[in-house]
């Protein structure tokens, strides 16, 4: 008889899935010159997290509203640094009037979103948000990029990075909540 409370073979997959996204994700956003990392603590960016943390070469800050994290990111282009902010999607909704600032002062904007709101979600809560994160990014003028899958995840983020960075432009790439996986409290 299986413990109930043991991880199931899919839970495996998916945590081993998750540290491979994130260490990947981490190396090449070093490689692309990502020196600050602004954050609200998420469990879907938990392992990405601490490893911008334990890297004394990366100045992490956490942030009380995310926010913070675009005027932090002005700044630190500002400052010749560039900066990806790492949130969930319930996080957006807090950061609309702010986008303001990336857009019209048109400097690299690079944002990973974790999706809440869609896929096996417990938190009523969450929902309008999920449903309304890619609208309000794209009506402000951000483009956002969608990954679903592992395998694209890494891609993806380094395009967004590309077109932030070298382009000028302000990207979110969203994180489905299916590829993060059922959150249970």
């Amino acid at each position: 008889m299986t413990d109930p409370a043991s991880p199931t073979t899919a839970d495996k997959t998916r945590s081993m899935l998750e540290c491979h996204w994130s260490v990947e994700l981490y190396n090449r956003l070093k490689a692309a010159d990502v020196r600050q990392v602004a954050y609200v603590p998420d469990a879907g960016h938990a392992k990405l997290i601490e490893l911008f943390v334990a890297d004394r070469e990366i100045v992490a800050t956490m942030l009380t509203t995310e926010e913070e994290g675009i005027a932090i990111a002005a700044g630190a282009w500002l400052g010749g640094d560039r900066t990806v902010i790492l949130m969930q999607s319930s996080g957006v909704g807090n950061c609309i009037n702010m986008l303001s600032l990336a857009v019209t002062g048109r400097f690299p904007l690079l944002m990973i979103v974790t999706m809440r709101g869609e896929w096996a979600e417990f938190n009523p809560w969450q929902v309008p948000m999920g449903l309304a994160t890619e609208t309000c990014l794209r009506t402000i003028g951000v483009r956002c990029l969608r990954a679903e899958e592992p395998e694209s995840l890494v891609e993806t983020v380094i395009s967004a990075a590309k077109l932030a960075y070298e382009a000028d432009q302000q990207v979110a790439v969203i994180i489905g909540q299916r590829m993060i996986g059922e959150k249970k409290w």
